[in-house]
């Protein structure tokens, strides 16, 4: 049984978290950056290498599906990135299971949680989208985690 990696998919950066190897435990990992947000290709190299390096064999990307239930323009873009990762993976042979789960307020939920860590305002952009990442998987593994 390998690590679940977490993520947190945004316009300009995807927040890394991953489970321990026996998937009780979530940890922020990093916070992958682009330049812009059409370059996609280093954020799905980065991915894959930590799939690799982490030996991930099951992935979680956050959903962010409008409060009314409905999908939007993010939550399209997000589901063509895990389609993107999924046939990146099917390249180099793997075939990963990648899950989209519902985070709707997930970066209100990880703002909140460095605040009352102490972490000053212009100082949480450099750990939101990991902390979101791993409230997503936390919330996967609570709730959503069926025989993966």
């Amino acid at each position: 049984m390998g690590r679940i990696m977490g993520l947190d998919f945004g316009a300009k950066t995807v927040g890394v978290a991953l489970t321990d190897p026996m998937r009780l435990i979530v940890s922020p990992e990093e916070t992958i950056v682009r330049d812009k947000e059409n370059k996609i290709r280093p954020t799905l190299r980065r991915i894959t290498e930590l799939a690799a390096e982490r030996e991930v064999d099951f992935i979680v990307l956050g959903h962010p599906v409008n409060m009314d239930d409905t999908i939007g323009e993010r939550a399209r873009k997000t589901e063509e990135f895990a389609a993107l990762l999924k046939r990146r993976f099917y390249e180099m042979g793997k075939d990963f299971e990648i899950v989209l789960w519902d985070e709707r307020l997930s970066t209100m939920e990880a703002d909140a949680v460095l605040e009352l860590s102490g972490v000053r305002s212009r100082e949480r952009k450099q750990y939101i989208d990991k902390i979101a990442a791993a409230l997503i998987l936390e919330d996967y593994l609570k709730n959503g985690m069926k025989n993966t």
